[in-house]
């Protein structure tokens, strides 16, 4: 039996006409009343302790401490500006954030300067982020072009980018979702080489570089994605954990796709770096070190899950490859963004 969000975009299909990938990605995601991130938390560390997915701020407090560490340092290196516009895009449960700002209370100045924005649509999560993140001051943004702008911007996005709408082609042809003549959700064209454009990540990418162009400071994404441009189907759905077909499931499954990192450096006019693997950005901003401190007041089991979160974000075979961490940075004084 169809969801009630299959219905409607078939309903839509039939009045309009085939739906591009990047609308039908949209509603399935973000349809006001039936869209996956709107009506649930979709975050689990396993199959067995439910939700459909885990980030890397689920999987050890190590990832929120190591960019907080990243973001302190960039703070003094722009000369400690006494207000600052701390901004996570698609925060999740409010995780990452929450060890940011423990792993930096004890910088003198940081949190005195910190203004907390948050850009999240999704209303379950939000509640999620409230109970995290309690004891600090926050505002909420459905989108990022409300955040303030007369504050330099430190941006922050895990995981955000692979969420946006995109687009694919084949043979020069836009790919879109059509009904059969059974009436079932289909693409069309079918088959061929694919090839994949996402130009609502690439001008949300340069949006924020505007920002940070006209107010200072500087951005960091870290996603799953290849570090050239290439071709190839990266279009997925999961579900508990596991692939189910990107045209099942509507609205209970997430959607996302790979990040084309030389793609969202293109009319990009303000510093650069990377992009470089999740592991070797972590490494280099000392996660190595944290680990052995927290290792040193830990036993048995806690012991071992300091070691699988740490195996988790930086080794090869799990997410210290697939991920890439890619910065961008503009300052009225030269500045170095840490980890690359």
């Amino acid at each position: 039996m169809p969801s009630p969000l299959e219905e409607i975009i078939e309903q839509k299909i039939r009045d309009d006409g085939p739906m591009s990938i990047g609308a039908y990605m949209a509603l399935a995601l973000g349809h006001s009343a039936h869209g996956y991130y709107m009506k649930q938390d979709p975050f689990g560390r396993s199959k067995n302790y439910g939700g459909d997915f885990v980030t890397a701020p689920e999987v050890s407090q190590l990832f929120g401490e190591m960019i907080g560490v990243w973001a302190a340092d960039l703070w003094m290196q722009m000369g400690r500006p006494e207000r600052l516009a701390l901004v996570e895009c698609g925060p999740g449960r409010g995780t990452l954030m929450a060890d940011l700002l423990r792993a930096t209370s004890g910088v003198d100045g940081f949190h005195e300067a910190v203004h907390v924005h948050l850009v999240e649509m999704s209303p379950v999560l939000r509640e999620k982020q409230r109970e995290a993140l309690g004891g600090y001051d926050v505002v909420w943004h459905e989108d990022f072009e409300s955040v303030q702008d007369d504050a330099p911007l430190i941006v922050i996005g895990n995981e955000f980018l692979d969420a946006l709408p995109f687009e694919q082609y084949i043979g020069g042809v836009q790919r879109t979702v059509d009904l059969r003549a059974d009436g079932r959700l289909c693409f069309v064209p079918e088959d061929g080489e694919v090839v994949e454009r996402a130009p609502v990540r690439e001008g949300f990418v340069q949006q924020v570089c505007e920002r940070i162009k006209a107010q200072g400071g500087a951005a960091l994404f870290i996603d799953y994605g290849h570090m050239k441009s290439g071709v190839g189907d990266t279009f997925q759905a999961i579900k508990g954990h596991e692939y189910v077909d990107v045209l099942s499931h509507i609205g209970d499954a997430d959607l996302t796709s790979h990040v084309d990192f030389e793609a969202l450096q293109k009319g990009v006019d303000i510093g650069i770096c990377g992009p470089v693997c999740q592991g070797d950005f972590l490494r280099a901003l000392g996660i190595g070190l944290r680990t052995r401190t927290l290792m040193q007041k830990a036993e048995g089991k806690q012991a071992l899950a300091i070691e699988k979160g740490l195996h988790r974000l930086v080794d090869s075979d799990q997410m210290g490859v697939l991920f890439k961490a890619v910065g961008f940075y503009h300052h009225d004084k030269p500045i170095a963004p840490a980890g690359f």
